[in-house]
């Protein structure tokens, strides 16, 4: 593992993450997978490891006024019941299909983005 390899993964995902509001799922698991020659499943599972830091940065903007807890506690409780089911199923898949639906997704997000409001 090179140290600053990984650092760079961090702040390009931070980066992202602080500006966009995204992080893992679009910038640090193919980075990961890239540059760290993680497998799919590796990387999926550093990525939820790292979601947690991702406190610090909603202090900014809890302390300008753009967080609703509320929203944020009833989607948090969504988000753990759905992440324990989608990492059961998502470790039972093979890496080449989880690659897939991974590359599949980031597409339809993609055009989404793109061509519709």
């Amino acid at each position: 593992m090179d140290i600053l390899t990984c650092l760079f993964i961090g702040v390009a995902g931070g980066i992202l993450s602080g500006l966009m509001g995204v992080g893992g799922g679009i910038i640090l698991i193919p980075l990961m997978i890239i540059f760290l020659k993680m497998n799919q499943h590796q990387a999926q599972g550093t990525s939820l490891a790292i979601i947690t830091l991702s406190l610090f940065s909603m202090l900014v903007y809890y302390k300008k006024g753009h967080v609703n807890l509320g929203i944020a506690a009833l989607i948090g409780i969504g988000f753990i019941a759905g992440g324990f089911i989608g990492a059961y199923f998502a470790t039972s898949m093979s890496e080449n299909i989880l690659r897939k639906c991974f590359a599949v997704l980031m597409i339809i997000i993609a055009c989404k983005m793109l061509f519709f409001k």
